[in-house]
């Protein structure tokens, strides 16, 4: 990433608050009714200009990326701030890279966000059994609380769940006898 300040694209609302008021439209009762300051609940208490109007900082300081980081096609730089916690990695990461080829209004975008979701899920669950620990699914995907906030919905998906569990187990002896 250049340090040129053309390239850098720093996102900030500069627009002051007087320049986005309108006058109320001719017609609509009520509307604009707290422009004036004497009807406005926390009058008392605000205050013209702002208490924040004597920043440190003119723009916030862009931060350095020490992962890979996707940003939009719509937009040409890195928010200021962004997060590193959780790199891409893995085919999951792979399928977001192919997923920020295309622009926010690609329904593909969104799709193949979804499925690196997904096989983010199933990459997480043969790490932890590639380090030893097998996960409690039930346990993980919120079984204790769904079954003690919603037990009509736990009793309906347990039996959905075991009904699809026998129709396949029935359909593979079927095949088994033939």
């Amino acid at each position: 990433m250049s340090n040129h300040p053309e390239d850098m694209t720093i996102y900030v609302e500069k627009t002051a608050p007087e320049a986005r008021q309108r006058k109320p439209p001719e017609g609509i009762q009520g509307w604009g009714a707290d422009l004036d300051p004497q009807a406005r609940p926390a009058y008392p208490k605000e205050r013209t200009p702002p208490r924040f109007i004597h920043r440190h900082w003119d723009e916030l300081e862009q931060q350095e990326p020490s992962v890979k980081v996707f940003h939009s096609t719509e937009r040409p730089g890195l928010t200021p701030v962004f997060g590193t916690a959780q790199p891409p990695s893995g085919l999951s990461g792979m399928l977001r890279a192919g997923a920020f080829r295309y622009s926010e209004n690609d329904l593909r975008h969104w799709l193949m966000l979804l499925f690196a979701d997904r096989v983010n899920v199933v990459e997480g669950i043969l790490d932890d059994l590639a380090h030893g620990h097998v996960p409690n699914l039930f346990r993980e995907m919120g079984g204790p609380a769904e079954w003690r906030h919603n037990r009509a919905g736990f009793v309906r998906k347990a039996a959905i769940a075991a009904g699809v569990v026998a129709l396949l187990l029935y359909v593979n002896g079927r095949r088994r006898r033939r």
